[in-house]
Formats: C-alpha cells, sequence, structure tokens
C-alpha cells in the first residue's frame, strides 16, 4: 500500500462464512495459530471484565488485514491497565483493540515481518473506523 494518504482508498472489512474462517488462521499465521488464538482471548479477558466467552467473528480487509470481533455482547467496557484507557466500545471496536494487543504481543515474540503487516493493515483500517479516537486511546 504506497499509496499518498490522499490517494488512498477506503479500506473495507469483510465477514468471513464458515468455510472462509477455517482457512484464515492457518492461512495467516501457520504453526503460530493457536498462540495467536489464546493471545486473542487471554487479551479479552484481561480488558474486558464482563467477557466469559463469545463466538468471534473474523473480518478480512480490503488492504490485507485481518481482525476478530466477539459476538456475544453488543458493547463491552475496557480498561487498559497499561495507560489507564476505560470506555466502553462496541463489540467490532473490542475486536480491533484486542486483535491489535494480540498482534503487537505475537510479532515481538516471533518476529515475522508478515505479523508486523496484519498489525500496521488493521491499524490503517481502524483509522477510519467510526470509534478511531477511541481505539487509538486504548492502544496507546
Amino acid at each position: 500500500m504506497n499509496k499518498d494518504m490522499n490517494e488512498q482508498e477506503s479500506i473495507t472489512a469483510t465477514a468471513l462464512n464458515e468455510s472462509q474462517r477455517l482457512q484464515v488462521l492457518p492461512e495467516l499465521f501457520d504453526q503460530h495459530m493457536m498462540r495467536f488464538e489464546v493471545y486473542v482471548y487471554g487479551w479479552m479477558g484481561r480488558l474486558a471484565e464482563e467477557y466469559d466467552g463469545a463466538y468471534w467473528d473474523i473480518y478480512r480487509l480490503s488492504n490485507g488485514g485481518f481482525y476478530m470481533a466477539p459476538s456475544s455482547l453488543p458493547r463491552y467496557k475496557l480498561f487498559v491497565a497499561g495507560n489507564g484507557f476505560e470506555g466502553e466500545l462496541s463489540a467490532d471496536a473490542v475486536g480491533i483493540v484486542v486483535t491489535l494487543f494480540a498482534l503487537n504481543q505475537l510479532v515481538w515474540e516471533v518476529r515475522r515481518n508478515e505479523i508486523a503487516d496484519l498489525y500496521h493493515w488493521l491499524r490503517d483500517y481502524a483509522a477510519n473506523h467510526a470509534e478511531a479516537a477511541l481505539i487509538f486511546r486504548a492502544i496507546d
């Protein structure tokens, strides 16, 4: 995506169907797939007190990225101890936050550029999300 910000096309998210869901995590993370999933669920449990498991929707982004979002509640209260953020976000925005935390953790452990790309592509998408300000405060 070497486009100037003024030329950058809008990034869209598409929910994956069941057969696509089964393929995307192995495709993106290979042998690190299970570790990534554990990180997503772990971050969600640490950041959202009311979370006690959920079905997760998976979205692919038109820029090559992806994210996961819980679908059990429409909104979640988040508290990020590391930066003092406290706020209520939609499940979609919470999914973006949690996926960014999990991607960041994984990229520091496995040092793969492909995972760093996923992080940056999701941040690019988050910049135009309706809750962008809250997302960026949560991950700051």
